[in-house]
């Protein structure tokens, strides 16, 4: 097997990239718009913010509010400008932007250090960089170069980033049904209607897949990210096995939500170099179809199956997993932990989910 392609992570940057901002938090008065709403509610948007607004969603950065205001009047200002769309989650209330911006990631449960918060006053930007270190803060008088910003510039924008904001919208709406939803979870998951495929990583999915591996923490076995060159030659080598998830159900597309590196040895091992999924799925009861696959191809193949497993702080859960699913550990060099699994038993697919496979 050539050396070029031996899945390992990629080589580290001579000059560190800032992380991709995932979410831009606005301010509202002498921010988004031109002077304080409680004195004049007739006020209009600042020039040039509609338009780094849409270019944001565009680029499929989300955005959020976290404004001292009276929520009901701002709420309605926002829709009057036909913006309120744009923004998930918003905290409009009297406490500590700190506190809501904490909050909002809570809510879309991404990491506080893909944050950056847009406010004219320095209090209030010194309060959240306080409150939440690892966010970054603007000045809003300075908007003008804003979307020329290294961290405000994803390297692919693919159809799922330009859907961004509408798959969380989505999933607003599917956990307020979940919330009223009297019944056993499971009735609940079979009412989704989850049409979950699994696929051949295709040229067209590289972009996307790419930016799976550089966007999920939590749900990712080792952290692994490859470029797209590297994860084009994984999909192109007879040695490596590149699998690609979605999912969609009757509230719309989750959009590609899962990616899975598989490399064959000539010892007859096949090893799970890397697993991961959206966090946005942690809920839908879909997390072990993927696992699932693996064992039946690698069982087909008259394979034995490894999978690697590296802890980064926060994905415990998948650690949990593997260890569930029956994974026994054969190896440990360092933090790198080897599993391996005698195919033995292999968990059916969930009944309330339907599961197309394509070879």
């Amino acid at each position: 097997m050539s050396d070029t392609l031996m899945a390992q992570p990629a080589a580290p940057a001579e000059a560190k990239k800032p992380k991709t901002v995932k979410c831009v938090v606005w301010d509202l008065d002498h921010t988004v718009w031109d002077g304080i709403l409680l004195e004049d509610g007739d006020v209009p948007l600042r020039p040039g913010v509609l338009d780094i607004i849409r270019q944001l969603d565009e680029r499929g950065i989300l955005q959020s509010v976290a404004s001292r205001n009276d929520h009901d009047a701002a709420m309605a200002r926002l829709r009057a400008l036909g913006i309120d769309e744009y923004f998930l989650y918003p905290q409009i209330n009297w406490n500590a932007k700190g506190q809501n911006v904490a909050q909002i990631a809570k809510l879309l449960n991404i990491n506080l250090d893909t944050f950056l918060f847009v406010d004219d006053q320095p209090f209030e930007r010194e309060e959240v960089q306080h409150a939440c270190p690892a966010v970054r803060v603007l000045d809003a008088a300075t908007l003008e170069g804003m979307l020329d910003r290294e961290d405000l510039n994803p390297e692919f924008i693919t159809d799922d980033s330009r859907n961004r904001r509408r798959m969380y919208m989505a999933d607003i709406q599917r956990n307020q049904a979940e919330e009223t939803f009297s019944g056993p979870s499971e009735d609940f998951l079979r009412a989704l209607d989850m049409r979950f495929t699994l696929a051949p990583c295709s040229e067209a999915d590289l972009q996307r897949a790419e930016e799976l591996t550089q966007r999920t923490n939590q749900l990712n076995t080792t952290g692994y990210t490859y470029d797209y060159d590297e994860l084009n030659a994984f999909r192109t080598s007879p040695d490596h096995v590149l699998l690609v998830a979605g999912l969609e159900d009757r509230y719309g597309t989750y959009g590609k939500i899962g990616l899975a590196l598989i490399e064959k040895t000539t010892a007859g091992h096949w090893t799970l170099k890397l697993l991961l999924m959206s966090c946005r799925v942690m809920s839908r009861g879909v997390g072990t179809i993927m696992m699932s696959h693996i064992m039946r191809l690698t069982k087909e193949a008259g394979a034995i199956l490894r999978a690697e497993f590296k802890p980064n702080g926060r994905n415990r859960m998948m650690e949990v997993t593997y260890r569930f699913g029956g994974f026994r550990e054969v190896a440990r060099d360092g933090d790198l932990i080897i599993y391996e699994h005698g195919l033995e038993t292999i968990q059916p697919f969930p009944e309330y989910v339907r599961v197309e496979v394509t070879r």
